[in-house]
């Protein structure tokens, strides 16, 4: 396998890859393009017509949105799209118990919308159930939150069938309507991507505006299928469930011969079928349960633990893919973090296990521990035999993410309960498709709880056209593997015998070997995944910048594809992120922000506020504040220190007043008491915004959250007093 060759860099926002409507990365080529990202640049934001589905939601989901919006919305209400009445229903249930806004809950209407072929009998669509929740603008981002961590939103290929079968004239019905079926047609073209691409003015401030894609990403629908099948032909749609069928025997590792031809017969009733190669020679195909997205899979496996074993918190092993924490912290009771996923992390959770049995003897110590093998980004993988002994010992499940290491290569189900994957990444490789799955072990001695439990409540959310694409593209997973493990293993090689260069090369013959290799198979490699490190900010910066393949989040890729994956994943928690290994460049990150805000600060100044640097260090700045003319500090000079951290702004700068002040809230070492410096900070605050709350405060103290009690109480019983005291102090040290 080669990589493909590029005669220049892919544009900035383009698909990745390019031309492809269902595109699950986008271009981001270079360092500074995917801090943009992060930080909402225009320049970056303007230009994006795709992104990784889970984060950007796509255009023609957008589309379909704003349609709904408009047919059920009341009160400028927004709109989320799902499949199932259950999952809108598990929508507002996130909603309501986590909205912060005062009084009472945050309100979410559901409308169930039905959308059919106009012409049933002429036509081999069938109808689809669209379930809508609608809620304020302001509600938003908590929508927003469900959507991305639990992944369980509609798909691309789903939102492209329903407005391919809405007629452009349909009449909007009465908003107060709660179910409504709207006869269409479907056409042979993607009509609502034929308009004349325009990205000359900024996108609307709604967060589901519809941008056009340029035109040189615009294709017919008949050029759209030769790009999609140019390396094997896809089921007929109506062969859906055959499908589905072959992806859960392909994952159950139980199809004696597995065809990559372009019609696969491995969901048929005459494949030919044998013990499971997985390590449990027991599963079947019915303990394989499909889902539309990996993190689907892994929100299932949480929910099935909730809903089978007695309530307690739950364990995340190894630092894991960022949504992974995000689920276990918003659903059920919390979670241990052994974030390092190291050896020493077993000793402490054993001692921890012991510890909670002890005190609570009636309850069980944990509900489940989760782990990746090996882990995204550091390639570690935790000694699975005995996190399997404490399971065994303390009575929790244990679930395993395969994802990076696949069951190609390595063998973990005799040790789970629950295997879960994102056939997104390497199952799928032509990064076009979404999905995921869950095998459960039969072996395990929770299987027929867990088993019972997904009989009564699984539902399959997964859209038969991407069941389709996902099918034929897994085809050659098994071929693919051992091309993808030899190409990693040499450039991983080649990386390590430059310590000079690079400072760290994460991969599992160099991580955590001894565990990787006790689950790696007969025939197994190790992987297609690695992270490396620089000596410094400049050189990885100036290595990802010089890397001539895509660049752009996802893996598993038939091809290259490069990230700042530290950056992408974790850009408002770095410092957390370090804490754990995982390195991003904090100083580098620092120095701009900095920069970016001398220069803020010289264009446009605060009211009688100035700041800058003290000589030529960029971290120790000293400011002036003029003080109020309402206040008792009128016509003093007030001087301050301000210290920057360097994983600024996602930490707050020490700010303190070097020139002696009275006010309580303000001590005799020059320490403010000001919540945005403290619990409140945001990286959207800058030097400027917390000079002029300085400001304000020397106009109205706080006295109920004083540093000075003594100030504080002669302000509330003196007012002459306190401010005949503080024009004083002015005189004396500020003037």
């Amino acid at each position: 396998m080669t990589a493909p060759t590029f005669s220049g860099q892919i544009a900035l926002g383009a698909s990745v890859p390019a031309f492809t409507a269902h595109a699950i990365s986008v271009s981001l080529p270079t360092w500074d393009d995917v801090v943009g990202y992060e930080e909402g640049d225009k320049r970056v934001l303007d230009v994006m017509v795709t992104g990784y589905p889970r984060f950007f939601i796509h255009l023609s989901i957008r589309k379909l949105a704003r349609i709904c919006e408009q047919k059920f919305g009341m009160n400028n209400e927004q709109a989320m799209l799902f499949p199932t009445r259950k999952i809108a229903q598990a929508c507002r249930s996130f909603m309501v118990d986590h909205s912060c806004q005062p009084g009472p809950p945050v309100p979410v209407r559901l409308v169930q919308f039905f959308i059919s072929p106009e012409d049933a009998s002429a036509s081999t669509a069938t109808g689809v159930e669209l379930h809508i929740a609608l809620f304020s603008a302001e509600a938003f981002p908590l929508a927003k939150q469900f959507w991305q961590h639990s992944g369980l939103g509609i798909s691309s290929r789903l939102a492209e069938y329903c407005l391919s079968m809405l007629p452009d004239d349909t009449e909007a019905p009465s908003p107060t309507t709660t179910s409504t079926r709207v006869p269409a047609k479907r056409t042979g073209s993607n009509r609502h991507y034929s308009a004349k691409p325009s990205l000359s003015s900024p996108p609307s401030s709604s967060p589901l505006s519809v941008l056009e894609p340029p035109a040189a990403e615009v294709l017919s629908a008949d050029q759209a299928v030769y790009l999609e099948e140019r390396y094997g032909r896809n089921l007929p749609l109506e062969s859906a469930a055959n499908a589905k069928r072959a992806l859960r025997r392909r994952i159950a590792g139980v199809l004696v011969r597995d065809s990559p031809s372009d019609w696969s017969e491995a969901g048929g009733h005459e494949a030919e079928l044998g013990p499971s190669t997985r390590g449990v020679k027991e599963v079947t195909e019915d303990d394989v349960y499909l889902f539309p997205t990996g993190m689907t899979a892994i929100w299932n496996a949480h929910q099935l633990a909730l809903g089978v074993m007695p309530l307690a918190k739950s364990i995340c092993f190894g630092f894991p893919y960022t949504d992974t924490l995000k689920i276990l912290q918003k659903w059920g009771p919390g979670y241990h973090f052994y974030g390092h996923g190291l050896d020493k992390d077993i000793d402490d959770l054993e001692i921890l296990l012991a510890k909670e049995v002890s005190s609570h003897p009636d309850q069980p110590p944990v509900l489940a521990l989760f782990t990746e093998f090996p882990s995204n980004p550091l390639l570690r993988c935790a000694d699975l035999s005995r996190l399997r002994g404490l399971a065994d010992k303390y009575n929790f499940l244990i679930v395993v993410d395969e994802t990076i290491g696949n069951f190609v290569n390595v063998e973990v189900l005799p040790y789970a309960d629950v295997v879960v994957s994102s056939l997104s990444k390497v199952f799928s490789g032509d990064c076009n498709a979404m999905g995921g799955s869950l095998v459960l072990n039969p072996k395990g001695r929770y299987y027929t709880a867990l088993k019972q439990y997904l009989v009564e409540n699984f539902e399959d959310s997964f859209f038969f056209e991407d069941a389709i694409y996902m099918e034929r593209n897994s085809r050659d997973f098994r071929r693919r593997i051992p091309v993808i493990d030899g190409n990693t293993q040499a450039v991983c090689a080649l990386l390590h015998s430059h310590p000079e260069t690079v400072k760290e090369v994460y991969y599992p013959t160099y991580t955590t070997p001894e565990h990787y290799n006790k689950c790696r198979t007969s025939a197994g490699g190790f992987g297609g995944l690695f992270s490396a490190t620089f000596h410094t900010i400049e050189a990885s910066k100036a290595f990802f910048d010089a890397l001539p393949f895509h660049k752009g989040p996802s893996l598993g890729t038939n091809f290259t594809l490069a990230c700042p994956y530290t950056i992408l994943g974790h850009y408002l928690e770095l410092d957390w992120a370090a804490g754990y290994g995982v390195e991003a460049g904090l100083v580098r990150m620092a120095l701009k922000r900095i920069n970016k805000e001398l220069i803020d600060l010289g264009r446009d100044p605060p009211s009688s506020c100035s700041a800058g640097p003290t000589g030529d260090n960029m971290f120790q700045w000293q400011a002036t504040i003029m003080g109020p003319g309402d206040s008792p500090y009128a016509g003093g000079v007030f001087f301050l220190s301000i210290t920057f951290p360097t994983d600024y702004p996602f930490k707050p700068p020490k700010v303190s007043f070097t020139t002696k002040i009275y006010h309580p809230n303000i001590n005799a070492n020059g320490s403010i008491c000001l919540d945005i410096l403290r619990d409140q900070w945001s990286p959207a605050l800058t030097i400027s915004k917390v000079l002029l709350s300085i400001c304000s405060m020397l106009t109205d103290p706080n006295p109920d959250d004083p540093l000075v009690p003594d100030i504080a109480h002669l302000y509330k019983t003196d007012r002459a007093r306190y401010e005949a005291t503080a024009r004083e102090w002015t005189r004396k040290y500020a003037m």
